[in-house]
């Protein structure tokens, strides 16, 4: 069965918002390593987008229901909900410079992969339902394919290739030691994720096993 093994670091609070600790003996007792570049990088990304992350908990609660759902019958941690806050922000009209749409940003080619409808009427990227549904779906063949929800993540950003070749240069599937060999953006992407969990949770990290 998936499932996330949560760690919670000491914290405190900067103006109201939350900050990591920087204790690395909390993380040794919990398991998790988040190392002070990462504590950094999560600090900051909460200290500037704090507003929008606001915005985006105050309407969160209806998408969360249906992703929850949908998760759960794929037997999916429904902690990858926040996912979709760093993918769109939770919005079914988000569209991103190259053409991914919806809350789940699908380019064309990967939706109709999915079983999503695209025509000259509707573009099913930007229905809730089936577009989570499509991203149960290929969230749970990513996991099937990497075993480790980091590379998983790596992976939805710019695919398996990347994260087969920074195994492949580093001769490791631990994302922190692999990390260096992605693209920049896939590592940032596996971070905002990170810190979205926390805004969200009070959670500096999560273990995915």
């Amino acid at each position: 069965m998936l499932f996330l093994s949560i760690a919670v670091l000491s914290g405190s609070t900067i103006d109201n918002k939350p900050v990591i600790a920087n204790k690395d003996n909390d993380a040794e007792k919990t398991g998790i390593v988040l190392n002070i570049h990462v504590r950094q990088f999560v600090n900051h990304y909460i200290q500037e987008n704090w507003e929008a992350l606001a915005a985006v908990k105050q309407r969160s609660a209806r998408p969360f229901r249906l992703i929850d759902s949908v998760f759960s019958r794929y037997g999916l941690p429904k902690e990858m909900k926040y996912l979709a806050v760093i993918e769109s922000d939770l919005k079914t009209t988000a569209v991103s410079r190259v053409g991914a749409k919806g809350p789940w940003q699908f380019m064309p080619a990967t939706a109709m992969q999915l079983g999503l409808k695209i025509d000259s009427l509707h573009d099913e990227r930007t229905h809730y339902y089936k577009s989570t549904v499509a991203a149960a779906k290929y969230l749970k063949d990513l996991y099937s394919e990497f075993g480790d929800w980091y590379l998983v993540l790596a992976a939805y950003n710019g695919g398996p290739a990347p994260v087969y070749r920074a195994i492949h240069r580093s001769g490791s599937r631990d994302f922190w030691t692999l990390e260096k060999y992605l693209p920049a953006e896939s590592r940032g992407h596996v971070k905002r994720f990170i810190a979205s969990h926390y805004y969200f949770e009070g959670i500096s990290s999560v273990a995915m096993l």
